[in-house]
């Protein structure tokens, strides 16, 4: 038995033992799960239609979180899970495995949502309110700190009007301010992932989020 080995048992314990086993079974999972995606990614650019269909399913749901998330409408975010996944099938041939096929796909679905966030800035339409999965509005006074809310009794009673006012908060936000803050609070994304994912560097990423969480704080203390 190597040296320490007794000691590094005793202090881990039979809790500490079974959450070791635990990660070590979330790390075993990661990896079977690249190595799985890498196999169906060489079919696919063999030419293997189901192959590709396998991917599809595997990210499809996450894909359709990801741009309604993004765009606040159900239709948009159906129009482009489709561009998406249209266009990682014509540009399959192009990937080169430095990257897992999850940041390649939501890459794709980032820039798609950017270009239509940009479009609809420029067409100076309102920016749609922030909704969830399951269709309801989303409180960001619970991402974004308010001292002011929390302690105002009152609060429940004014959540529509809050509503309108947090959306109008993010439609002050330039499309890649909003991307981010939107990918790491409502996708739980770290910084360094999104940055890959707009083509950027991770500390580009921290200093739009800084910018766009200060916009925000400012934009909805004047709305007090």
């Amino acid at each position: 038995m190597p040296a320490g080995t007794g000691v590094l048992r005793g202090t881990v314990g039979a809790k500490g033992q079974k959450t070791l086993s635990h990660l070590a079974g979330v790390m075993v999972s990661q990896v079977l799960g690249r190595v799985h995606d890498s196999d169906l990614i060489r079919a696919a650019q063999r030419g293997d239609r189901v192959a590709f269909e396998s991917l599809v399913r595997q990210y499809d749901q996450a894909v359709l979180r990801l741009a309604l998330h993004l765009t606040g409408s159900e239709a948009d975010a159906q129009d482009i899970y489709q561009e998406a996944f249209l266009k990682a099938y014509r540009h399959i041939g192009n990937f080169r495995f430095e990257c897992s096929f999850y940041t390649w796909i939501y890459r794709i679905v980032t820039n798609l949502c950017l270009d239509h966030l940009r479009k609809r800035q420029t067409r100076k339409e309102d920016a749609p309110v922030a909704i969830d999965s399951s269709g309801q509005e989303i409180d960001l006074l619970d991402r974004v700190s308010d001292d002011r809310a929390l302690a105002n009794p009152e609060r429940d009673l004014m959540a529509r009007e809050l509503g309108k006012k947090i959306s109008l908060a993010l439609g002050r936000l330039t499309p890649r301010e909003r991307m981010v803050f939107e990918l790491k609070h409502y996708q739980g994304l770290r910084l360094r992932t999104i940055g890959e994912m707009l083509n950027t560097t991770e500390e580009t990423a921290k200093n739009t989020l800084f910018r766009a969480t200060q916009k925000l704080r400012s934009s909805l203390a004047k709305m007090r």
